[in-house]
Order: C-alpha cells, then structure tokens, then sequence
C-alpha cells in the first residue's frame, strides 16, 4: 500500500491518474515536481474555496512571500477546519505577512553581518552555520529567513562551497559545523556525500549536525540511500522541526525510525506560534510523541523579528508558561530550553522560570513546580580555586584524554580482546636467543 490514507490518494488522483501516481507518491523527486504553488492547485486538490476578496489579498501576499507546499503536507491539512489548522497556517499564504511592525528586521539575527564568506555564519567561537543550499522542500511561512524566500532557488556551486570549506579549515577553533540553508537534505545524494566528505577530512572538525524540515515536509527524502551516506560521517546529529503533534505521520514516524536505527542522534527546534501550538497541552502532546519517537526536544524559540512574522508571534510570557506546564510534570530530557534568539546578533539566550526565590552567603531559598519552597544549605568549607592561567601548578587533573582502560597481565592478557597478544614466551628461552643472534625480530 503507497498511500498512508484516503485523503493522500485523492489529492494524488487529481494531480495525475491514479494508475501513474501509484508507485510515485512516495518518490521525493515526484513531490518536488509537483509542489503546490498556485491558489487555482491548492483549491483544485483540497476542495477549499477563497472568495474573489480573498484570493485578491492572498495574491497580493504571493507577490512578495510565495507559495510552496509539497503534496504529502498538503494532505495533512484539515479541510473541514482549515481556518484553524495548524497545517494550513504554517503553509498557505497569510495577508497578516504584509503587516510590517516597527520592531520588524529585514536580518534580525544579523547573520549577514556575521558572514566572514559567503554561505558562513561565524557567530560562537567553536562553531559555524554553513548554508549549503537555497532551496526548501516547503515554503514555511514562519520562516526567520522570510528575507531570502522568493529569491531564485539554487544550489550552489561547488567553486562556491570550497570558499567555505576553506574558511572552515583555516579557522581551527571551529569543531562543530552546521549544516543549513534553505535545506541541506535538498542537495542531491551524491553532493551532499561529497560536502560531507570533505568537512569530515578536516582534522579539527569534530561534529557535523543537520538542520531539516524533511522529516517534517517530506519525509519520503528520508531514503536508505541518504541514511546510508549520513552513517558514514559520524558523528552526525541531525535536528528537525516539528511545530505540532499532527505533524508526526505514520511516515514521519518511519523516517525517524529510520534515522535512529542508524544511530544518528536526533533533536527537535519548534517554534513558538500563535494560533498553532501556543498551548501548553499541545507542547506537552508534541514532546510526548517526539520522545516516543527517539527525537529529543532541543529547542522552543519564540518566534524572531523578521519582517511579515508579527501574526505569528506570541509575548515571552505564553513560553515560560508552557516551560512551567512541562518542568517537574513530565520527564526532565522531554523539556525543550526556551530561546530568544537575541536581535543583532547577539545569539540565542534561554529564558527559563525563576526557581531561586532568594540568597543569602551560606543559604538559596528554593521552589519547586508544585510551589513547595525548600532551603539548600552552602557548604562551609568550599575552597574555591582561582584561575591565573597558571595550569602548571593547577590542583585539578587536567589531563583531559580518556583515561587508559584496564590493562591486564598474565593469561588474563592473553583472554581479553582489548589487547593484541597471542602469545607469551620466556625471555630467556634458546629458541628467543638465537633469533637475536641472527637480527630477526622476536
């Protein structure tokens, strides 16, 4: 069976016959091609009707942000309810995205700025975001990079990508890379394998991590074959971005599945939107499958200041909120740290609920999330060690390799498998003696 329900194999039907469409709908390349981009597609394949004043207005929209939807998200949408469907409003145009408010950013995070060459942004010491593509699967109409949707999509050139690459090797505090974009899982397989490749053979890089909505989108691109080149450059951590519960498929879940069976680690960045999961109930249920499903809630980010989001965004205090509803109420690893990424670049901040009610020299006055209030006792005794740089004579154990395991001795050498022997003979021994006499090694 290709589809996953009725609804997939109807809007299949209406973009191609049913007998041509059978072993296609689950082909990446196929979605792609046939993406939803007009208001005349999107009504023909969900049934859903505009009025000539809406249609007008959406169409005004379309000429500055444009529609991109893949047909598998399309069906996820709620035709019945759309209007307050969370599908819909991350996907099909808003007239709300021409509003643009004082506070708007055309760069809010001011990642350009922070571009030593093009397709870098250097903002931490030890680690660099790498835009490998221009290109998304989806439009997202929350998108923090809104700036760049509607530019010609494109995959850049190898020459292109070298200049980053090459930056990354000439700067050697660097060991974390991250792969973004658009959406790196865009790339074809072979030039996503050859990027890979040459990030990898860098010696200072020690983790590569990938930032995709494809799970998400268009979790068909999640092949074996993409799987299987992911696998050879680990450690590789790849976060995705799922905003709500119904998000999570029967074949997002398979993508994820298949992601994690390969020991790929896997984290989760939502974001904070109005009128799709500004609820606490709907963020407990998202993390809940999330964990279920081997991904682990990394990020909440409140919504960031690019222009045409301001419909989106929700006050700081609906975030610590929902934070509350989740710490102490369901499990530690299942909380997501709450972010504002800061305007200007300043990076990403956590803004977490105040559990320390007050401080004195030897006590902190403590509540926890039922709003027991308890008191953690200083020690007395603490002996701070002050760092003058000085880490020749420093009292802690700064040989920071890991340490040597076990080493064994006797026959016990000879049976364990951490070590090499496969044979003790007496040093003395004539057979040893005339060995040396004639120079051949023992």
């Amino acid at each position: 069976m290709v589809f996953d329900n009725k609804k997939q194999e109807k809007i299949a039907s209406k973009i191609s016959s049913k007998e041509s469409v059978l072993d296609k709908w689950q082909d990446y390349k196929w979605q792609l091609a046939n993406s939803v981009k007009t208001i005349e597609s999107f009504q023909r394949l969900t049934g859903i009707e505009f009025s000539q004043e809406e249609k007008e207005k959406i169409e005004k929209t379309l000429l500055k942000f444009p529609l991109s939807i893949t047909p598998y998200y399309v069906s996820l949408i709620d035709r019945k309810g759309y209007r307050d469907d969370p599908i819909f409003h991350q996907s099909f145009p808003s007239p709300s995205e021409l509003v643009i408010s004082k506070s708007d950013m055309r760069d809010p995070l001011s990642e350009e700025k922070d571009s030593p060459v093009c397709g870098i942004t250097h903002r931490y010491p030890d680690r660099v975001l790498f835009e490998v593509s221009n290109t998304c699967s989806m439009y997202c109409r929350h998108c923090t990079r809104k700036r760049k949707v509607g530019e010609v999509d494109f995959i850049p050139a190898k020459k292109e990508l070298i200049k980053g690459i090459d930056y990354i090797r000439k700067t050697p505090k660097v060991r974390d890379v991250l792969l973004s974009g658009g959406d790196p899982l865009m790339l074809s397989d072979g030039y996503l394998d050859w990027i890979l490749g040459k990030i990898k053979n860098i010696p200072h890089v020690e983790i590569i991590r990938i930032g995709t909505r494809m799970p998400v989108v268009l979790p068909y691109r999640i092949t074996p074959d993409l799987v299987k080149i992911l696998k050879k450059y680990q450690p590789i951590w790849l976060n995705t971005h799922f905003n709500h519960p119904r998000e999570i498929t029967v074949s997002a879940r398979r993508a994820l599945a298949r992601l994690a069976d390969a020991g790929i680690p896997l984290g989760n960045q939502s974001v904070l939107l109005a009128g799709v999961n500004d609820c606490p109930r709907i963020m407990k249920s998202l993390v809940h499958k999330l964990v279920q499903n081997r991904v682990r809630p990394y990020y909440m980010y409140q919504c960031d200041l690019s222009e045409g989001l301001s419909h989106f965004r929700t006050p700081v205090g609906k975030g610590i909120e929902i934070v509350e509803n989740l710490i102490g109420h369901t499990t530690g690893f299942a909380v997501p740290t709450y972010i504002v990424d800061a305007p200007g670049g300043g990076g990403k901040i956590p803004v977490m609920p105040n559990y320390i009610i007050s401080w004195s020299t030897n006590k902190v006055i403590l509540r926890n999330y039922e709003g027991a209030i308890t008191t953690y006792k200083e020690p007395s005794s603490y002996e701070p060690i002050f760092c003058e740089r000085n880490c020749q004579e420093c009292k802690l154990h700064l040989d920071l390799e890991g340490a040597r395991e076990y080493s064994a001795t006797g026959i016990a050498k000879l049976l364990c498998d951490f070590d090499q022997s496969i044979s003790f003979t007496p040093g003395q021994s004539e057979r040893l003696k005339r060995r040396k006499k004639n120079g051949k090694a023992r």
